[in-house]
């Protein structure tokens, strides 16, 4: 692509073009904490929106260049200009609360989902009849975690039974299974509630979850978690077995690193299983272990972020550790990668 763009030195499509593939290039990079890609692929960019300021897809690669907590901000005018773009696009609706989620922007996301969840149903309502889009469960994940961030309980609660209902898609495809199995689990585990967090399944059967095993895992770690919270050892270990297999067929796989993503979950859980043992020291270690490694990797862009923070879990285990003062330096930390959490701002409350 830069070749084209060389060779057609007056040719903006071309150099739009150049600069996705660079941006593809760097997602599927190892991580690289400075997001010199990143960087250099909004210099290219920041021109071109220049000359043409409603071009969709300039806005459209922006805001995937800056999509990290420590960028974000530079995305922001970009990010409240697309969906005036193109306000019937259901992609033009779906990148702003990218960044409105980065900033911890917990109204501004809420709007910009509840608009996309709404143009996504309605562009399907013909082609597939009584079929939940795709974007609109992407929708519904970042909806139900900026409820949750906003203790709106009670709205998160009714996409879950909505999420629960679904029975057939547009296209069952990655987004769709991660919301399917996310919102459940954030639901569960972020409001402290394990019994019902060791009770989920990826649900519906229907779904092609085999095909997705990184979405599968978000279930089977919801269920790890809230088994090894209540003392329900022997299903914590059967979930962080299913964890142990897809974390081991994902590793060297190409493209995003979702062995890596499965593995800070499988830690946590082992963790939690731990600590349900009374090997506190253990369970300490392995906490440590998926908070460092959470912190030096990047969360795929289609998800809202992590279900629950390593860091978080961590600061959490120190409490009941009986060590506030280490917990509140962890609680202090999470929102360097987790924004305006409600759980470390209540969590932070606690450890003081």
């Amino acid at each position: 692509m830069a070749g084209v763009a060389e060779r057609n030195p007056d040719g903006d499509e071309a150099a739009i073009l150049h600069a996705l593939a660079s941006l593809g290039v760097a997602y599927n990079s190892p991580p690289d904490k400075t997001y010199a890609r990143q960087r250099r692929v909004a210099e290219m960019l920041a021109g071109l929106l220049e000359r043409h300021p409603e071009h969709p897809g300039i806005s459209h690669y922006l805001i995937h260049s800056f999509d990290y907590p420590e960028l974000a901000e530079i995305a922001l005018p970009a990010a409240r200009a697309y969906a005036k773009i193109a306000p019937s696009a259901p992609r033009a609706l779906n990148m702003p609360f990218h960044i409105f989620t980065r900033l911890g922007m917990w109204q501004e996301s809420i709007e910009s989902n509840l608009a996309l969840a709404a143009v996504a149903q309605q562009s399907i309502a013909s082609t597939h009849p009584g079929a939940t889009a795709f974007d609109a469960l992407h929708a519904w994940d970042y909806l139900a975690h900026a409820n949750l961030q906003t203790g709106q309980h009670a709205k998160a609660r009714e996409l879950v039974q909505r999420v629960r209902s679904v029975t057939s898609f547009d296209n069952p495809q990655f987004a769709a299974g991660y919301a399917l199995a996310a919102i459940p689990a954030r639901y569960a585990l972020q409001r402290g509630s394990c019994r019902e967090a060791a009770a989920i399944a990826p649900a519906p059967a229907s779904f092609p979850w085999k095909s997705y095993p990184y979405s599968e895992a978000v279930a089977h770690f919801a269920r790890a978690v809230g088994a090894a919270r209540v003392g329900d050892e022997s299903a914590a270990r059967s979930a962080l077995a299913k964890l142990t297999e897809i974390q081991a067929a994902l590793r060297g796989q190409k493209g995003s690193d979702w062995a890596t993503q499965v593995e800070i979950r499988r830690l946590a859980a082992a963790g939690w299983l731990a600590r349900a043992r009374g090997e506190d020291a253990e369970a300490l270690a392995l906490m440590r272990e998926t908070a460092d490694l959470e912190s030096a990797t990047d969360k795929h862009p289609v998800t809202p972020g992590s279900v629950l923070p390593a860091r978080q879990q961590l600061a959490d285990l120190l409490v009941e550790l009986g060590q506030p003062a280490a917990a509140l330096a962890e609680y202090e930390a999470s929102p360097a990668s987790a924004p305006a959490r409600f759980n470390s701002y209540a969590g932070a409350a606690r450890a003081l």
